[in-house]
């Protein structure tokens, strides 16, 4: 006799295991516990199943991740781009912001997501038709397919709402620890050390916000694209 896990109610026992149950229990498990967590005998324990039992629905970990992966960015709306380049009747510019900062709140709502998108191998149906509406957006806006290319690797991760960044300079701030930090690399590495106070509680910059950032990259390279339009 099978042990149900933990919680789980009467009718959830006796849910048939699809993939999609599989992928969504991936899902919660991950925004719980970090993705870490995410392995076939964990996730086993989270349905109550056998782990055996998984791999009729999902291949292997990396298929798991996969499906994890395109079923998060099918949380990114699309369903108001028109065909006029805009979505709710907005020009292609509004549209393009629109939708990286709708997928910048489905990354917040799922923080793992960004290091597994990084290493798919290839992008799943739901990022394909994601994928089409931004050259939708594109092309119906005006931008020839050369221009919509160099449009997709310039935006590059933000449209999934997330970047790369160099460091990690979104810490408390504080600024015993930030005059610590400048005082040790001040001698040897003097913009470093500029920049740790700047951004330090008391500094001239703040704290970094990572939302503002994000917003004021996007707004930047969105100001750049729409002067290649410009020039044709």
């Amino acid at each position: 006799m099978k042990i149900a896990g933990p919680g789980k109610t009467g009718a959830e026992r006796r849910t048939p295991l699809t993939r999609e149950r599989v992928v969504a229990a991936g899902i919660g498990l991950a925004d719980r516990e970090g993705i870490e967590s995410i392995s076939m005998r964990r996730l086993a324990q989270e349905l109550g199943v056998e782990a055996m039992s998984l791999y009729t629905h999902v291949r292997t970990k990396d298929d798991l991740l996969d499906g994890m992966v395109d079923a998060v960015i099918g949380e990114i709306p699309t369903s108001a781009v028109d065909g006029a380049g805009g979505a709710d009747g907005a020009d292609w510019k509004t549209s393009l912001r629109q939708m990286a900062l709708a997928a910048r709140g489905v990354v917040l709502a799922h923080p793992w997501a960004p290091q597994p998108i990084e290493t798919r191998a290839a992008p799943g149906p739901a990022a394909l038709r994601y994928i089409n509406a931004v050259l939708g957006v594109l092309r119906e806006g005006g931008f020839t397919v050369a221009q919509a290319h160099h449009a997709l690797h310039v935006l590059g991760s933000r449209l999934l709402g997330f970047t790369q960044m160099l460091f990690d300079d979104s810490g408390d701030g504080d600024p015993e620890t930030a005059a610590a930090v400048a005082d040790q690399l001040a001698p040897t590495l003097p913009y470093i050390a500029e920049m740790a106070l700047a951004v330090a509680h008391t500094g001239v910059l703040g704290p970094c916000d990572d939302d503002a950032e994000f917003a004021f990259a996007l707004d930047f390279i969105l100001d750049g694209l729409e002067r290649l339009l410009q020039r044709g």
